[in-house]
């Protein structure tokens, strides 16, 4: 689809280092060079030991320095496969390891990146154990199956395998194109006509999920569960919906011409052409309405309701300019809907539960990699309302999501109604690699600023969304003001009509301070 809906998981957040505890250094050399004595190409993989205190990639040269406990050790190297030298007499202060370089210039690439990738699941990765193995042997072994093969896919297959054995999912490389639309969904830009697009399971057809708002696809009636049949003339049977994204992208200025079917439900069954222009498509990653409401005194107040979608880089400025147009709209009280929000990047997490914050309050705790609690604080915070506050919450609420709620929860400032969270309490690292795939690494696991442990355990909010919840409600917390017809689907929300209790509640005992 363009861009690909739920293609990815965005929870993991890109940053850029995590501060190094480590008192030992280790420079890692990769260098690809053509043996002496017989034609085979080898990678000569040099280890020397030191006291850097910074961490650095360098691409181009396939450089790694990388922070570590000891000296790589590796173990006996196959004979056929790998050839060992030391670059001083003393075996701790110098090791050098030889991989024979693939004849496939495609594998070729992948037995560089697959080194990188190595070395910084050495430098990084949360479990210093490595799931209790030895990384070391890891890419001598992989290093070793890699060479006999004859594709680029099944080289990165051979690195996914690697690093499987970390026994962490979240840990995972991805392919350059699947990098590219992970940046599409976290940047919140792209190139392209707006359109959502799924493949249906049964028939494969390529279908409209829903257009952005104001794109050239929505300005051309293009509706959902309309089929996209052609691009520029060319069939799109058996196409995937990925590769169809990719068609409908491109530089903004240029045309792209679709062949639509609007066969399904719709009064005719007809096909036509339509010539859409490609823009700069921005994807907002909030929703948002406000909703009359009727006190329980009878009087109509106004709650801004603001659903926020992902954790992109805009997502906490959206956030705050939709809070200043709701105050400016004489709205008093707020809903936030975190459900099904994957997550994304945690610095925009952090960054949203400063919105509804005061002081120095402890936003989330992380544990780094020696078991070091390490506490994320807000300095001098100034909250943008003190108005009462419920976050909505279900099981499709992760990561950054969790972060956002367990530090609006903890710090007393929201009550939690809905449903009992994901429950992914680690925190990833995103690094591009020299051929431009991604390598995602669990760097830290974090808990709640109440130090509740969030990983596979979730947040029980403080009001579950029930029918019982609901039978138990006043009658006057049901009543409804309907002049509105653009919230009038919100409520018929279950938990909407829960957490409007629950601001109710908070205020009758005065706003939050």
């Amino acid at each position: 689809m363009e861009p690909t809906c739920n293609k990815f998981d965005l929870s993991p957040p890109q940053l850029s280092s995590v501060p190094p505890r480590l008192t030992k250094a280790v420079s890692l050399f990769c260098d690809f060079r053509r043996s002496a004595t017989s034609s085979l190409k080898f990678i000569r993989l040099s280890v020397k030991a030191g006291t850097r205190g910074a961490s650095e990639v360098n691409h181009g040269k396939c450089l790694v320095k990388s922070i570590g406990k000891g000296l790589v050790g590796f173990a006996a190297a196959a004979a056929a496969f790998t050839s060992i030298g030391f670059d001083s007499p003393a075996l701790a202060e110098s090791l050098t390891v030889a991989f024979p370089v693939s004849r496939i210039r495609e594998v070729n690439t992948v037995q560089r990146t697959l080194v990188e990738a190595w070395g910084l699941i050495r430098e990084t990765f949360v479990d210093p154990t490595f799931n209790h193995q030895d990384w070391d042997s890891k890419l001598q072994q992989t290093m070793a199956e890699m060479f006999a093969l004859r594709s680029e896919d099944a080289a990165y297959k051979k690195i996914s395998a690697m690093l499987s054995t970390l026994g962490d999912p979240f840990t995972r490389i991805i392919s350059p194109k699947e990098y590219r639309n992970f940046r599409i969904g976290s940047d919140g830009n792209l190139q392209g006509v707006g359109l959502y697009i799924n493949a249906e399971p049964d028939s494969g057809h390529l279908v409209v999920m829903s257009c952005v708002d104001g794109s050239p696809a929505a300005r051309a009636g293009i509706r959902e569960g309309d089929e996209l049949v052609e691009i520029d003339g060319e069939r799109l049977d058996g196409v995937d919906s990925e590769t169809a994204a990719q068609k409908l992208r491109g530089r903004a200025g240029t045309t792209v011409t679709l062949k639509i079917h609007s066969g399904k439900d719709s009064e005719s069954d007809s096909f036509r052409e339509v010539s859409l222009p490609r823009e700069h498509i921005r994807l907002s990653p909030i929703s948002s309405a406000i909703i009359p409401h009727r006190t329980p005194e009878g009087q109509v107040t106004k709650t801004g309701y603001v659903k926020l979608i992902v954790f992109s880089q805009s997502a906490a400025s959206d956030l705050k300019s939709t809070i200043q147009d709701m105050k400016q709209q004489d709205v008093h009280s707020y809903i936030l809907d975190l459900r099904n929000n994957p997550g994304g990047l945690v610095k925009a997490g952090l960054d949203a539960a400063q919105i509804w914050l005061d002081g120095d309050e402890t936003l989330v705790n992380t544990i780094d990699r020696d078991g070091n609690l390490l506490p994320i604080n807000m300095v001098n915070g100034h909250a943008l309302t003190h108005d009462p506050l419920v976050v909505l919450v279900n099981e499709g609420s992760a990561s950054a999501s969790e972060i956002l709620a367990g530090a609006l929860h903890d710090n007393g400032r929201a009550i939690l109604v809905g449903n009992k969270t994901f429950g992914k309490g680690k925190i990833q690292s995103v690094t591009e690699l020299h051929d431009g795939s991604a390598l995602f690494v669990t760097v830290a696991k974090y808990l709640s600023p109440a130090l509740h442990d969030i990983d596979k355990v979730g947040i029980t909010p403080d009001v579950q969304c029930t029918a019982d919840m609901l039978n138990n409600m006043p009658k006057e917390s049901m009543l409804k003001d309907k002049s509105s017809s653009s919230s009038s689907s919100l409520e018929a929300d279950s938990c909407i009509l829960v957490a409007e209790h629950e601001l109710d509640i908070q205020q009758s005992k005065g706003t939050a301070s």
